[in-house]
């Protein structure tokens, strides 16, 4: 007991409490217009599904919306309040609404709400802020502890409570989809149902109240965030995610930063857009997605296979043609023949193509099934260009010098070639 009071009983206290009370806790009766407010909060009761892999309790939060005038309801299941969730039902609320309040009411999270003081300007976050800004509508965040000032927000939340979370308790959810399946169809019933102490549906009244709610922009909000400082790969490369996307090559070993969305990578370097990607799912890792203009030129290759063989030697020559058919039907699988079919092309790389097809033409003539070591022995003593010559001497000259090739390849010269009797 302080100096200078008089003490009193306990009955006497509490009747005198009692009477305070009730002459403090004055309310009033607001009356709401259409489109100029919606109220949003996190339900408080929560729902679940079970994991069918690990068999474990998934908790589900409620993102709660209402507009005041219809008091028509928007409930959207999440696996958690993190803030690009809370920006997310926002996005959608306005969808589901047909248009946007000008006024948004809020509750203070810290994932919307950096500082509300008793005095002073009230900081949103620059993510919740920039929300308001797209879609012309005032964010609000109600004062600390004064639940009344968005009334119609906690009234649907104790109005989900039983519409949905007590509606659906008995059922036993296997995914996420099937719960946000139950809790959509739960809502359009909530939304549909008669009001109790005035006429039509919350649905209904939307109707009326759409034509005072602004347009939708044309393009939705687009939530993204940042990650700084990733470094290229020797193979051209970021990790992001437990998963990896392709830069320019150029840009090897260097630091870069990544934009994300819901969809798409975006990789910037120096404050320019380098490459872009669409985003792998979160469950998704130790995926490639590799943009072809971003690899060096020789990275961009094919595949060898048979069909790009045949390919390359129809572009020297059908005698080339016969021999790289000779040796895929000297194997059993064409696998076998990738090898000696390659060390043949490649030749061509070395002599030249058109010597390559003169070599197989001499082969074919003087083997049964030429391989590279036949060839290669032809072109590394330039018979095939003696052989040219020979041939350009005949048509050239009445006596041409007669030139055969025995089975090994090696060349028998007539007397004819070392004088004969044209030079006696």
């Amino acid at each position: 007991m302080k100096n200078g009071t008089i003490p009193v009983g306990k009955t006497k206290f509490c009747d005198d409490y009692g009477k305070y009370v009730a002459m403090s806790a004055i309310t009033n009766h607001l009356e709401h217009k259409p489109g100029d407010r919606c109220e949003v909060d996190w339900s408080g009761p929560t729902m679940s599904f079970t994991n069918p892999d690990t068999g474990e309790a998934i908790t589900v939060y409620l993102f709660v919306g209402c507009l005041t005038y219809s008091r028509y309801a928007y409930v959207e299941p999440t696996l958690d309040m993190q803030m690009d969730t809370r920006l997310r039902c926002h996005i959608n609320m306005y969808h589901a609404f047909g248009g946007v309040p000008v006024r948004t009411v809020c509750d203070n999270l810290k994932t919307g709400v950096v500082k509300h003081p008793r005095e002073g300007e009230i900081v949103l976050t620059d993510a919740y802020e920039a929300l308001g800004t797209h879609y012309v509508t005032a964010i609000m965040p109600a004062s600390v502890r004064k639940p009344k000032q968005k009334a119609s927000a906690e009234g649907t939340v104790g109005n989900i409570a039983t519409a949905i979370i007590a509606k659906l308790r008995n059922r036993k959810f296997r995914d996420f989809l099937s719960l946000r399946k139950a809790a959509a169809k739960a809502l359009k019933e909530y939304n549909d149902a008669p009001f109790e102490k005035r006429p039509y549906s919350r649905a209904e009244v939307l109707v009326e109240e759409r034509q005072f709610l602004r347009p939708l922009p044309a393009v939705d909000y687009e939530i993204a965030s940042w990650e700084m400082n990733r470094k290229v790969y020797p193979n051209c490369h970021i990790t992001f995610k437990k998963n990896f996307y392709s830069v320019p090559y150029a840009y090897r070993g260097r630091f870069v930063d990544v934009r994300y969305t819901d969809d798409m990578v975006e990789i910037y370097h120096d404050h320019q857009r380098i490459a872009s990607h669409p985003k792998f799912p979160d469950y998704v890792s130790n995926k490639y997605h590799t943009n072809a203009a971003d690899m060096p030129e020789h990275f961009n290759q094919p595949e060898m296979n048979d069909e790009r063989m045949r390919g390359w030697a129809s572009a020297i020559g059908p005698n080339t043609v016969e021999v790289v058919e000779q040796i895929f039907r000297s194997v059993q699988i064409k696998e076998q023949a990738y090898n000696p079919v390659l060390a043949v092309l490649r030749l061509g790389k070395h002599y030249s193509e058109e010597r390559l097809e003169a070599a197989c033409e001499l082969a074919l003539k003087n083997a049964s099934s030429p391989r590279y070591k036949y060839l290669r022995a032809i072109l590394a003593n330039n018979q095939d260009i003696l052989l040219k010559e020979r041939e350009a001497q005949s048509h050239s000259q009445d006596n041409s010098s007669s030139v055969s090739v025995n089975e090994t390849g090696a060349f028998i010269r007539g007397a004819e070639y070392y004088g004969g009797k044209r030079n006696a």
